[in-house]
């Protein structure tokens, strides 16, 4: 591990003379916290915008920080592109053809010499194998393509469920995401609906607000109905009927229901769920870097995704604790006509929330554009770094100019500015931080990953690797709470019978109710399980639990033997089952073990038992971070994904001690210094410069990292020498330099010790702590008796769809 990436700062590039057209030794250095005042990187097509995008994602995959990013052009999808062998055969299937072609090389040929320019690139920038595996281990890496099943598949239809109790408390950010879900929506479906006087809008958001503010959740088939039949008597002070009669309400929703009958829609119910947690984090609380390809897809359907997307971030934003420290970060590759000045498409909204309020959750927001005339530049005031790379015209440097001076009032000369811009080349960009005292001219670093362009979906499609499994796919009925497993006939038993079987009156039943219909040749059955129900409190004093749960568990039907430790959970709400069933609704076969009264009376007594001792509440604790324990419902994966950021602020909080220890040192060096080239310069010694920029320049790198200096010397002791040289030559010819050689060696030695010492306090900080391989010590616990409370133990009827060939599905 780098010294650098012990402090969190992230290596970019060296730094670049404009006078020279030089790359000069010193590194530059971005501190991650810096990060969540937003940045925003500006390039024409071949500045290396993308280059610099990628680098600053590896390097926060290396510090593991999660990323979302979304790729409207298809060049992100390059992060999966890491070969820590850099051998030929690793670069060959994924060197592209038309460049194979115009190099007049054979594939092997071609991808030798990538692999040649690769190691060789690398080595140049200081980064090694070793790199490459770390970045590769640091982080899950994923490509998803919405609406297509070239990549990871995701459903949107999760985003129709109701947002966190945290995100309605707060009336404006419910508000913003109710109209920019439902502006999304109609944008997909053709129509332009202005919130304040559109009532297609004013309806479909009435109609959510209603559902949200009670807690269900919707699909798009379920918005369809609800649009029909609202439940809502008026809206505002106006009768519903007289608002938006019913035949046009009917119209709207065959409008809509085109759009979800659409071939092509499909793709957008299928695969995992539109999760922002998930995206982030893998089940085990691994950091992902999820890359969102969107360049398939139509400006409407770009435009319907990325809000939902966006709205999804707000949300999981909204439930996070605060934090000073990078918590993730959301980077979009083309912002073209997502925030443009004039326009208010529904992303703008939400983009703006981001760059206003991600801040105080450690959420850092990154914008790319090659498009630089149409930005709202107002909204990007809000972003605290700006990389600007070589421009095309003067009306774009113009209006990059105008824009960074009107976000850094004061801070800017127009007129070097206007310079610096027309100066700069490939790979060449101006940095801009508003934690720093001045701007810094920079090239950037040979990225680690594989640059070889847009992705095709075939490309893509290998990347993914095999499809989603079926039991990973989302169902187009998200509202319907996972079942367990299918229940199975007993070897020997008849046929299901439409017959209801006839119980003891000492053996309760209930019947779930049916969400979908079968289609031609398919039939409803009942299955029948033993289901219970509680509600249990968990409560500890000494871990501060205090949870109520609502507990429902199904026993298969296909076991003579009753033992609760098979019973698989339900997410059932108890409310939804009937005491008596459908009508017309055939009954599978019941075991005979379910209709023996003392059997049943035993599982109710084993039930509550079970609930006592067999059921704990679990949470873990750090090995590490002995004080950390993990709330009462928290998973395992998330509680490890906390540590790591724990870990990362206890790092942050450290390097900021530090710095605070070393600056006024180092300050005092450099006055020091100053003084020393004042005195120099009186006596007008031609060997001014070289003294004076060896003593100033000396500050090694983990000093400069440390101590805010973005650009600091790679190579400070050669450096030193040269300068010692140097003062060496000039001693001989006065008295005067002779004392600046003294002094020279003197601040060096200072600043040697300095080091050191630095060195060993950096030794104590704990820099290397990876929360998935961190021991974690299991807590239980149970429920006291008087804390049970069993509300249903008996025979459940669970229905189910039976096609032609008796495989059965939840209905």
């Amino acid at each position: 591990m780098q010294d650098y990436e012990k402090l969190g700062a992230f290596y970019l590039g060296r730094r670049w003379d404009a006078g020279t057209g030089q790359v000069q030794d010193d590194l530059v250095l971005y501190d991650s916290p810096d990060l969540t005042t937003h940045a925003v990187i500006i390039g024409m097509t071949g500045s290396g915008k993308t280059g610099l995008g990628i680098s600053l994602l590896e390097e926060a995959a290396i510090d593991k920080v999660p990323v979302i990013a979304i790729d409207p052009k298809g060049d992100l999808g390059n992060l999966l592109l890491t070969f820590p062998e850099l051998r030929p055969a690793d670069f060959e299937p994924w060197v592209d053809g038309h460049a194979v072609a115009a190099a007049g090389q054979t594939v092997p040929e071609f991808a030798a010499s990538e692999a040649r320019k690769w190691r060789e690139g690398l080595a140049e920038w200081d980064q090694g194998p070793e790199r490459l595996a770390r970045l590769r281990a640091a982080a899950d890496f994923a490509i998803y393509t919405p609406g297509s099943s070239a990549g990871r598949r995701l459903s949107v239809l999760s985003s129709f469920e109701a947002p966190p109790e945290a995100l309605r408390a707060d009336a404006d950010l419910y508000r913003e995401h109710v109209q920019a879900m439902v502006t999304g929506l109609l944008t997909l479906a053709g129509i332009e609906a202005d919130p304040l006087a559109s009532r297609e809008h004013i309806l479909v958001s009435s109609v959510l607000n209603k559902q949200w503010q009670q807690g269900h959740n919707l699909d798009l088939a379920g918005l369809i109905g609800a649009i029909q039949n609202p439940g809502i008597g008026k809206i505002g002070v106006i009768d519903l009927e007289t608002f938006y009669p019913s035949k046009d309400r009917f119209a709207l929703a065959m409008r809509l229901n085109n759009l979800l009958a659409a071939p092509g829609f499909a793709a957008w119910t299928e695969g995992e769920s539109l999760d922002a947690g998930a995206l982030l984090f893998t089940p085990d609380g691994r950091p992902r870097v999820s890359v969102m390809s969107i360049a398939h897809l139509g400006d409407t359907e770009r435009m319907f995704f990325v809000t939902l997307l966006l709205n999804e971030i707000v949300a999981w934003m909204r439930t996070q604790s605060g934090t000073s420290s990078l918590r993730a970060i959301l980077y979009m590759d083309e912002v073209f006509g997502f925030l443009p000045p004039v326009a208010a498409p529904p992303s703008k909204v939400l983009l703006l929330t981001l760059l206003k309020q991600a801040r105080a959750f450690g959420v850092g927001v990154v914008l790319a554009t090659q498009n630089p005339v149409d930005l709202d530049y107002k909204a990007l005031s809000n972003a605290g770094t700006w990389f600007i790379g070589r421009l095309q015209t003067e009306q774009d440097r113009n209006r990059v100019r105008d824009g960074l001076l009107s976000a850094t009032p004061g801070g800017l000369d127009s007129a070097t500015l206007d310079a610096t811009l027309a100066s700069l080349g490939k790979r060449t960009f101006l940095l801009h931080n508003v934690h720093e005292k001045s701007p810094v001219l920079l090239q950037t670093r040979w990225a680690l990953s594989y640059l070889r362009g847009p992705l095709t979906r075939e490309d893509i499609r290998r990347l993914a690797g095999p499809a989603t499994p079926a039991a990973a796919v989302a169902t187009p009925t998200p509202t319907i709470p996972s079942a367990p497993a299918l229940p199975t006939v007993p070897a020997g038993a008849s046929a299901p019978r439409a017959n209801r079987p006839v119980l003891p009156p000492s053996i309760p039943e209930q019947f779930g109710t049916a969400t979908g219909r079968p289609g031609a040749g398919e039939r409803l059955v009942y299955q029948p399980g033993l289901l219970g129900a509680a509600r249990v409190a968990y409560v500890s004093a000494k871990h501060g639990v205090d949870l109520q749960r609502a507990l429902m568990v199904c026993l298969e039907s296909g076991s003579d033997t009753i033992d609760w430790r098979d019973a698989e959970a339900l997410t059932l709400d108890q409310a939804t089952l009937a005491q008596e069933p459908v009508a017309g609704v055939d009954f599978a076969p019941l075991p005979s073990a379910l209709a023996d009264p003392g059997a049943i009376k035993n599982a109710q007594s084993a039930f509550r038992t079970w609930l006592r001792t067999g059921n704990p509440l679990v949470l873990w604790r750090s090995a590490t971070f002995r004080k950390l324990v993990s709330a009462a419902a928290e998973t395992e994966g998330e509680f490890r994904a906390r540590l790591q950021q724990h870990a990362r602020e206890e790092r942050d909080s450290a390097t900021a001690a530090l710095r605070e220890k070393y600056a006024a040192k180092l300050a005092t060096l450099e006055e020091r210094a100053r003084r020393a080239e004042q005195a120099v310069t009186r006596e007008k010694d031609q060997a001014t410069g070289s003294k004076i920029d060896a003593v100033v320049s000396v500050a090694t790198t983990v000093l400069g990292a440390l101590l805010g200096r973005k650009t600091v010397s790679a190579t400070s002791v050669g450096r030193a020498s040269t300068a010692m040289r140097k003062a060496g030559y000039a001693k001989r010819q006065s008295g005067d330099v002779q004392r600046a050689t003294e002094t020279l060696e003197q601040r060096q030695a200072e600043i040697t010790e300095i080091d050191a010492r630095l060195q060993a306090d950096m030794a104590g900080l704990d820099t290397g702590f990876d929360a998935q391989t961190e021991a974690l010590e299991e807590i239980s616990v149970r429920p006291r008796a008087s804390d049970i409370s069993v509300q249903f133990c008996g025979i459940g009827w669970l229905p189910f769809i039976e096609d032609a060939n008796g495989n059965l599905r939840r209905a």
